[in-house]
Parts: structure tokens; sequence; C-alpha cells
């Protein structure tokens, strides 16, 4: 008898949203199918998923050790969320090569259908950054005897919902900051910045207002600015490594000696973004908005306010009925964004003038 053999291995999921991408939450169940198509026919020890969960960072730094010596320090941490093993076909065995109680698969398309849940312990949102990721997955395993497994592994999504509508990320943030621009013996005028915007939590897509005034007594041309930061930070056996990029950015008028800027709302939108992570021991994603005065020859007077990037919108009437799944899909775009990124010997982003210049530390 010529055995057949396996054309194709393909796993599918049960989307239960708009845009028919894989999204699930804590406490969701993940379903799907193991797709099998063969020629001819097959004998089948086992088909197996294997679906995992976790958060891993990893980085290396080399350091001197002398005048001529040089070693590598690797820096690796993982947290694992779940993990779960099912067998679709078949049984385990110790005697992988044995011909008893093997299956027989005919010729054709065949499905089998698998089904888990996630914890109901709170997971981290999926994510990729520079030195660590978030990743779930399902993995199906077909094992025939005297022959290599088939593997295929394919990723599904998972969000940490952050409901905006809390009290917390409803109020305001503000702050004020004055700075004295000292050249020689002389003192100029001092420059005042203070700027408000209406809450700490938005969500991709929505436009940050931003209320502002800007006051030049000094003698020289400044520029109003803001800018939306995210800091990815990694820890690992007891160290840290933070990285900064900006995520969009905008330009007031060029303000003379004397004169006053005023921003009665001026709109930043944010860009598809993953959304913050906060919960994560091992990988936290953090955002910011800094409103700060371009100061030619001097470092800038900025100010940060904090903001939280969720999933869940602001529901202005107090509706809490949109399907949230909807939401998700319409803030897809972020899975597959990669923020500029710089070379890793010298990474420094491009902030305002000497201000923050150092965005990965050490501890």
């Amino acid at each position: 008898m010529v055995l057949g053999k396996v054309k194709s291995l393909t796993i599918s999921f049960d989307c239960l949203n708009d845009s028919n991408v894989p999204v699930y939450s804590s406490g969701d169940t993940v379903s799907g199918r193991v797709n099998l198509e063969v020629t001819g026919e097959i004998r089948v020890k086992s088909l197996k998923i294997h679906a995992r969960g976790h958060a891993k960072v990893r980085w290396t730094e080399s350091r001197n050790a002398g005048s001529n010596t040089a070693y590598t320090q690797n820096y690796t941490e993982e947290v694992e969320y779940f993990n779960h093993k099912d067998i679709l076909i078949g049984h385990e065995r110790e005697d992988d090569n044995s011909e008893e109680g093997l299956n027989t698969i005919h010729s054709g398309r065949h499905e089998y259908a698998f089904s888990f849940e996630l914890p109901q312990t709170p997971l981290a949102t999926s994510f990729e950054g520079r030195h660590g990721s978030v990743r779930y997955w399902v993995k199906a395993e077909l094992h025939r005897p005297w022959l290599l497994p088939v593997k295929l592994k394919k990723e599904f999504t998972v969000f940490e919902h952050i409901d905006i509508n809390t009290p917390s990320l409803l109020s305001p943030q503000a702050g004020t900051k004055e700075k004295t621009l000292c050249c020689w013996f002389c003192t100029s005028g001092p420059i005042s910045l203070s700027a408000k915007i209406e809450r700490k939590g938005y969500t991709p897509g929505e436009s940050i207002q931003i209320f502002a005034e800007i006051e030049n007594c000094s003698s020289r041309m400044v520029v109003p600015k803001a800018a939306i930061y995210q800091t990815q930070a990694f820890y690992a056996k007891g160290k840290m490594k933070e990285v900064k990029q900006l995520v969009a950015n905008l330009r007031g008028e060029s303000l003379s000696s004397g004169k006053t800027e005023t921003w009665n709302g001026k709109q930043l939108k944010i860009p598809p973004v993953s959304p913050s992570i906060l919960d994560c021991s091992i990988i936290r994603v953090e955002y910011s908005l800094m409103v700060y005065v371009d100061i030619p020859g001097a470092m800038d007077l900025f100010l940060n306010l904090p903001l939280v990037i969720g999933t869940i919108p602001l529901h202005p009437f107090g509706s809490r009925t949109s399907s949230v799944s909807s939401q998700c899909s319409m803030n897809m775009n972020w899975l597959g964004l990669t923020l500029p990124e710089r070379p890793e010997g010298n990474l420094t982003m491009q902030l305002p003038n000497n201000s923050l210049r150092c965005l990965i530390f050490f501890f």
C-alpha cells in the first residue's frame, strides 16, 4: 500500500468581531479548527494542539572587565499567562514508531475543532517591542510513525481592556512652569507655560484638545510645540531598559519677545498605537503628552502630562452599549505598527533641544 501525503495543515479561529480578526480578552473562550488536507491515505499517531501565552524580554549588554577583556551579559525574563495542551486525534504513546493503535485518515479535507478558556486573571495586551513582546498562539502538531512531525503555529490577539470611563482617567491634567534666561551678567524676562488637557484617558483615533498659554518675556524668538511619546520599559534580573519613541507632534507659531500665544483646544490626533500596558511585571508601555517651548540656545521649557491609552472609548451620555469588539476592530492597525527606531548602539530620540536626551537607562 502506498501511503498518502499531507498536502496542508492550517489553523483557523472562530472570530466574533466584524473585522474577522481573532481578538480575545481574559475569560474568553478561544475556539477554532485545525484543517488537515491529505492526498491518499495516511496513518496518524496523534494530532495535538498546544496553546500558550507569555511575556518575554531579552537584551544584551557588553561590558569591559579590564584592559584587554570584555564579556557579554544577557538579560532575559519571562512570565507565563497560560499553557494548554489537548489531543484531537489519538493519544500519547511512549513508543513513537509503534504501528499499534494508529488512526487512519482518508484522502480529502478534514476539520478538527478545538476550544479552551483563557484565564480569568488579567492578561497583558499583545505587544511587540524593541526588547520584548507579549504573544499568544496556538500550535498544531501532526505525529506519524517514522516521520518528522508536521507543525504549524498561529498567533491570536489579546486585549486587556482599559475603560477610560473611570474617574481616575476622566480627571483633567494640568501644569505650569516658568523659566528665566541668563546671558553672562544679563537676565532677560521669564518665559512662562501653562497647559491643560480635559482628561488622562484616550483611545487611538481620538484627538487630544490642548489648552495652553505661552508668554514670552525674554529677548529670544521661541516656538511652542506639543508631542506624544510612548515609553517602553523592560525588566530582567533587577535591571531595566527603557526606550522612548515619538508618536505624534505639532508646532505652534513662532513667538517673538513680549508676545503671548493661547491654544484654545489645539488638537493633536492619536495614531493607531498599542494600548498602555500597566499590569505586566516585566513590560510596561506608558504614554505622555509633552507641551513645551523650543528655546534656541537654551534648555527647553516643558510640561509632561501623563496619558493612558485605553481600549474602551468615552461614552459621554452614559451609554455603555457599544461593542467592545467593534472598538477593537477599529484600533487593530497598531498590531502591525512599528514606530521609528534608532540604531542600537546610540539610541537617542529627537526630543526638544537639550531636554531628556538619554532615553535608555540602566539600573
